[in-house]
């Protein structure tokens, strides 16, 4: 157990918020104006995106295919061979605008998960929804609980608007959901809970969520962000729209960014009571998700056995990895989604740079206060083996 498990759950204040944000999502903000923005938007930085793989390429002096990303939990496999055939027959009607209300694939996703479509909203990625639950019922003077290390974006969020995020740091890697439910109270409007958990790969089971969402009161909307459900292999790992369905303002975020390789065209969506619904329909953009990114999106849902094939590709390859890395020596976090936080016997920095210099991309977690640590991908097997290959070189000063 580390110190960090004895510590009580606990308030974040303003400083140390924006010093984690910006180190964990944005880099450092500085020369802001005060008189131009407010001051909770003088604490967001810009994001400043990692350099394209030709320019990457170029400054190691290698070919643009040998760089191996291991470090965004992308789908090794690509996307769908059936949604690449989709969006390109899209493009043909891109001088028309998109279905505002992503009907067709509002449909699809309510018959897959036993809903109606006006349980359903449609958004551009999980970013944007988090963003239309902040922004459509978190009041001023209301705050938000979540964990901490977690999905940067939450707090992220909720700073960018105004709100206070309360932040209960995670016991043994997993979320403290005693420690949540201590920090909710009369002015809590939102609860975010990323199940998998990113960056720590671990999750709650079916009892404990079940446990916490009966304590919460049910005039507390639930966010269960399940992005990374797909790859859950636990006998206990809950299915969120279906274990708890009965409970109200309950939302389950899905992503097509992960198994079904979606990433670069932004799709998510949210399930949910009718209600939240059609209040965040009001909010968002009519057109927040373009034709071809629906068109993808709907081809996928349709593939099965591109979505069957790149689970099993994550949960056969975690286990390997996992196996491989402890068999060095290491201390992995068991991970129920398509990646792998690893803790090295020092500080992580020096072995991202050099991993980097031989074109093998990893995520630094100094950010996430882990500065021993780095996240991993799960690639193909052949990816796999060339980042372990060349890990146990480093670790071993060769």
């Amino acid at each position: 157990m580390s110190a960090a498990d004895d510590q009580p759950s606990a308030r974040v204040t303003e400083e140390e918020t924006r010093r984690a944000i910006a180190a964990a999502a944005r880099g450092s903000a500085g020369g802001l104006d005060p008189t131009l923005v407010s001051s909770e938007i003088g604490l967001v930085a810009p994001f400043r995106p990692p350099k394209i793989r030709s320019e990457l390429a170029e400054e190691l002096g290698i070919d643009e295919g040998d760089i191996l990303d291991l470090s965004a939990n992308e789908n090794a496999l690509g996307p769908s061979p059936k949604a690449r055939t989709a969006a390109i027959e899209a493009l043909g009607a891109a001088h028309r605008y998109p279905d505002g209300g992503a009907q067709s694939l509002r449909a699809a996703l309510a018959d897959r998960h036993g809903v109606t479509p006006a349980q359903i909203v449609v958004g551009n990625g999980s970013y944007e929804l988090i963003d239309l639950l902040v922004r459509t019922f978190v009041s001023p003077g209301e705050t938000i609980v979540t964990g901490w290390p977690s999905f940067v974006v939450y707090r992220l969020t909720a700073l960018s608007y105004g709100r206070e995020a309360l932040l209960a740091p995670l016991r043994h890697h997993r979320y403290d959901l005693a420690g949540m439910a201590a920090l909710v109270d009369r002015r809590t409007k939102l609860v975010f809970i990323a199940n998998p958990n990113n960056p720590t790969g671990t999750y709650l089971p079916r009892r404990h969520l079940a446990a916490f969402l009966a304590r919460v009161p049910r005039s507390v909307i639930v966010v269960l962000d399940e992005a990374y459900g797909d790859f859950a292999t636990a006998v206990d790992f809950p299915n969120g729209v279906v274990d708890f369905k009965g409970r109200p303002r309950l939302v389950v975020l899905k992503s097509f960014s992960k198994a079904h390789g979606l990433a670069g065209l932004r799709v998510g969506y949210a399930i949910t009571d009718a209600a939240l619904v059609y209040h965040m329909d009001a909010v968002r953009q009519a057109f927040n998700v373009g034709s071809v990114a629906q068109a993808a999106a709907l081809a996928a849902l349709g593939d099965e056995e591109h979505f069957e094939r790149s689970r099993r590709l994550v949960r056969d390859g975690r286990v390997e990895l996992e196996r491989r890395l402890i068999q060095l020596g290491l201390e992995v976090v068991p991970s129920q989604a398509n990646f792998v936080l690893v803790r090295l016997p020092n500080d992580a920095a020096p072995i991202v740079e050099r991993l980097r210099q031989k074109g093998i991309l990893v995520r630094d977690l100094r950010g996430y206060g882990m500065p021993d640590a780095v996240r991993v991908t799960v690639g193909t097997r052949a990816m796999n083996l060339r980042f372990l290959l060349v890990l146990e070189d480093l670790l071993q000063g060769v």
